[in-house]
């Protein structure tokens, strides 16, 4: 194995953790926050519900200039480092004031969140489009990217998990109150800060493989993405699995508070997807040395089908849910490293097709896709919990069964469709399979686009 590669990948991956601990506890749990911990009425949840939509939905189109910003950095740490720093620093900052309580109320509180969630959302969209761009740079071998994307996929869901299924006991022994939250969001931060650490000094790029471009202009922005069909596809692709996972896991806490009516059993049913996940997340790549990308696929969304079915189906029993969460959140850890797979292939689809590489701008499709599904799924949340009667239910009895079934209709029924709406666009339309990127890679080469030496090409093997 190449010592280089071998340090990047684990280097890389551990500048996650924390990422993935800040992204979750904002995406996952603001909206708890606000309708269990601030305790706003119905009146100001609407406001928010349209506030969070709008404000996401302006902040995801943006991503592409951001991409557009990365790209055309230069200086002595790179393109991507300096924004990995400046957007984990300030993102870091901006989530503890969306867990401060600063004592307003009405028109004040929706502006001021507002104004603090927009903030956040430009700095973690600077950090994530920067460090998830620099896969591609690290090696243009397609096993070792799925080396390091697996351990980066399993540092990111340690990461999110350690949020997930400590967030409510550690609360709680905290004071369960404001307060509570508040240096729950600080510790995260400062967590997010020291993990950054490891990519921005342990990592190395590798710039020698690629002739040096010219910057990219404004009027070449929207080409890069729109004449690289590959990318759209995946990005469609993407999307609709991402509203669909983000749909379900932000539905978790109120489904066991409401619907199985025992909080606590939340932190437990999340550790044990938690471990699946990681499992998943390990054994991948000893089945991508035997199948395809597209068996592998196709495997997952079978799991993911069954274990929705269930769910939906099945009696709040453990016995029932425990088995089908697992179903869902393997299939979808096997999705997921998938799709930052295509993803990163049509960095070179692109350059292959249109002449320039342009990471950043087409990894910026990830954030305004993660985003967008983040926005629709807290606007169902919002929607569903106002609806159904669980905002303004003082008990957890005190939801009627058609509230409890409109809750899981939203949680289990509509992703599903979500997810397998993906699948279809992926099974359709995308074509850069092994023997397609091997042609790529040719003739990039013969271009004088790509610097290999000998065979190069599998020196990460």
């Amino acid at each position: 194995m190449n010592k280089h590669a071998k340090a990047n990948r684990y280097f890389f991956g551990l500048g996650t953790v924390g990422r993935d601990m800040l992204y979750a506890l904002v995406s996952m749990y603001i909206v708890f926050y606000l309708t269990e911990i601030l305790d706003l009425s119905d009146a100001t949840m609407w406001w928010m519900t349209g506030v969070f939509t709008v404000l996401r939905i302006f902040d995801a189109v943006n991503d592409p200039f951001m991409g557009y910003l990365v790209d055309n950095t230069q200086s002595r740490y790179g393109k991507f480092k300096p924004w990995i720093a400046i957007g984990g620093v300030i993102g870091g900052i901006l989530t503890v004031l969306l867990f401060t309580d600063l004592g307003l109320s009405g028109p004040a509180f929706v502006l001021t969140f507002g104004l603090f969630y927009l903030m956040w959302d430009f700095a973690y969209g600077a950090n994530d489009i920067a460090y998830w761009s620099m896969l591609p740079a690290l090696t243009i071998d397609q096993k070792e990217r799925e080396k390091t994307g697996a351990f980066a996929r399993i540092c990111a869901n340690i990461g999110l998990y350690l949020v997930v299924v400590g967030i409510i006991p550690i609360t709680n022994a905290l004071g369960g109150d404001k307060k509570a939250w508040f240096v729950f969001a600080l510790l995260v931060t400062l967590i997010t800060w020291f993990f950054l650490l490891f990519t921005l000094f342990g990592v190395k790029e590798r710039r020698d493989l690629y002739k040096k471009e010219e910057q990219t202009s404004l009027k070449e922005l929207f080409a890069v993405i729109f004449r690289n069909d590959q990318l759209l596809y995946t990005a469609i692709a993407m999307a609709l699995f991402m509203i669909g996972y983000c749909t379900t896991t932000s539905f978790g806490v109120y489904y066991f508070k409401y619907a199985y009516k025992d909080e606590n059993m939340y932190s437990v049913f999340a550790g044990i997807l938690g471990v699946s996940q990681l499992g998943a997340l390990s054994i991948f790549n000893l089945f991508s040395k035997r199948y395809n990308r597209k068996q592998l696929y196709t495997f997952a969304t079978a799991l993911v089908v069954l274990g929705y079915i269930i769910f939906f189906l099945a009696p709040e029993r453990m016995a029932f849910i425990g088995p089908a969460g697992v179903l869902i959140f393997v299939g979808e850890a096997f999705i997921q490293l998938l799709m930052l797979m295509f993803l990163a292939d049509t960095v070179e689809y692109g350059q292959w097709k249109l002449g320039r590489r342009n990471e950043s701008i087409t990894f910026s499709v990830q954030p305004f896709i993660n985003k967008i599904g983040a926005a629709l799924a807290n606007g169902v949340v919002m929607v569903t919990v106002v609806l159904s009667g669980i905002n303004a239910a003082v008990r957890p009895e005190d939801v009627t069964t058609s509230g409890l079934l409109m809750m899981k209709f939203s949680m289990l029924i509509l992703p599903l469709i979500c997810i397998v709406a993906g699948y279809l666009i992926y099974l359709f339309k995308y074509k850069i399979d092994q023997a397609m990127f091997d042609q790529i890679l040719s003739d990039l080469a013969a271009r004088g686009d790509l610097k290999l030496k000998g065979r190069e090409r599998f020196a990460d093997d």
